[in-house]
């Protein structure tokens, strides 16, 4: 998982496995939860930051900047 988008999740407050033996292999997020509210601050968060990326892009390079800065192709 891209560090940035961990670093968001945490910051909204999913619940993350850690070195439990019973956990699904290849698991990072604990999905039993109800993630309604965490879900929303999540993307809340996502779209701030990518508000603030184009603030400061020049306007042809601010999709190129936002997916560099989630690791997305």
């Amino acid at each position: 998982m891209n560090e940035r988008i961990r670093f968001l999740a945490e910051k909204a407050g999913f619940v993350f496995w850690g070195s439990e033996e019973w956990k699904p292999e290849g698991a990072v997020i604990d999905w039993s939860c109800d993630y309604s509210k965490e879900f929303n601050i999540f993307v809340g968060l996502i779209v701030n930051e990518c508000s603030e990326i184009a603030d400061k892009a020049e306007p042809y390079k601010t999709s190129d900047l936002i997916k560099q800065n989630f690791g997305v192709k």
